[in-house]
């Protein structure tokens, strides 16, 4: 069977792919272009490289002036004819409007790739039209062909509240290319480029966070840290020094970590495997927002042992980490402060097997493949 051709229109910057959102676009098409035929269209400011194996075109605005994408549609219509393209994928449900559009006009389906419920997201950050946008997000998924979700927890609920059909619907996650443990010889070397690096003291505990830090969900991560977990970690008083890295924190909040001598903040790194493989446990005290949390997906790979609130681990079961995940309930800090300080004798060696299968990006996109021939 001949395996359906596929435009996916991305309306904002992943190229070159930084950020966990980024990475979440950039390597599902990539890996799915070794399946089948893809195309990208993509916002203006994405930086394309030489090497890229995907036909990617950066002319479309972004989605903050979304509107102004009517001028492109009948560019898209001839790029979907000339490229010979099957099916129309939406990145988020921004451009919505435009697969309904494209798809009266080449009578080619459209889906949308939900990262999130958008309007969760609005409403999280206080927008205050995030009830209009709710209206629109279940108005194009009930117009699309289908709908990916990111977890069973967002299709589950867009099931409930939008009253699609289950069968136009699926589950496709976040992945990763790691298909074994990492050694205990490669963590522990990264762990003693830290602690020299950081002048450590080699029984000093490292916890790591990490993620795009103006974003309310990680950025209350942080206040919980700050005025929840370190004062209950005081009480218990052990040695320990939780890393913070990532992008676009705002200076008030650059002073309040460089304030706190257990804290050590890093800022955006070229490369975040080091402090992930190299920290004795990732914490992910996430309350917010819904999607999937990357960062935690990644440290998972890793064979990093976390800890994490129930609300930030949707989309990863427990029963797939062997262990390697720690859930707590949500707000109970209290819980969470102890498991932290009890990390040493908390978690197995080795994550379960079953998790690089459920979350291996070529298992990923082959499932999407299944979902496309259906389309």
């Amino acid at each position: 069977m001949r395996q359906p051709s596929v435009l996916g229109i991305v309306s904002y910057k992943v190229f070159p792919a930084q950020m966990g959102g980024q990475k979440c676009v950039a390597e599902f098409y990539s890996h799915l272009s070794k399946l089948t035929k893809v195309t990208l269209a993509v916002a203006k400011e994405n930086v394309m490289i030489d090497n890229s194996t995907i036909d990617t075109f950066p002319f479309l605005y972004h989605h903050r002036i979304g509107a102004a994408n009517l001028r492109y549609i009948y560019r898209l219509q001839k790029l979907i004819k000339d490229r010979g393209i099957d099916i129309i994928c939406i990145e988020h449900s921004y451009l919505g409007w435009m697969g309904i559009m494209l798809r009266w006009l080449t009578k080619k389906p459209f889906i949308i790739r939900s990262h999130n419920i958008e309007a969760k997201r609005f409403r999280d950050i206080q927008k205050p039209w995030w009830r209009i946008y709710q209206w629109y997000e279940k108005k194009v998924h009930r117009k699309a062909d289908h709908s990916f979700f990111i977890t069973e927890e967002d299709k589950d609920w867009a099931l409930a509240h939008w009253q699609l059909d289950q069968k136009k619907c699926a589950v496709i996650t976040y992945g990763t290319d790691i298909t074994i443990s990492l050694s205990e010889i490669e963590k522990a070397a990264c762990r003693k480029q830290l602690v020299t690096e950081n002048a450590l003291d080699t029984a000093t505990r490292i916890f790591l966070f990490n993620g795009t830090l103006d974003y309310l969900p990680n950025t209350d991560a942080l206040r919980i840290i700050i005025t929840e977990i370190l004062p209950l970690l005081q009480s218990i008083q052990f040695n320990y020094k939780i890393f913070i890295c990532g992008t676009r924190l705002s200076d008030q909040w650059k002073q309040v970590l460089r304030s706190h001598p257990t804290i050590v903040y890093k800022g955006f790194v070229d490369d975040i495997s080091l402090y992930t493989k190299g920290a004795d446990c990732f914490i992910n005290p996430v309350t917010l927002g819904s999607g999937i949390k990357i960062k935690l997906v990644d440290a998972l790979a890793c064979n990093q042992s976390c800890i994490s609130t129930r609300s930030g681990a949707k989309g990863i079961p427990e029963e797939v980490t062997g262990g390697k995940l720690l859930l707590v309930d949500d707000y109970d800090w209290h819980s969470f402060a102890k498991t932290m300080a009890r990390v040493d004798d908390m978690f197995p060696k080795d994550i379960s097997p079953a998790f690089y299968q459920m979350f291996h990006w070529d298992t990923i996109v082959q499932k999407a493949l299944l979902s496309l021939q259906t389309v």
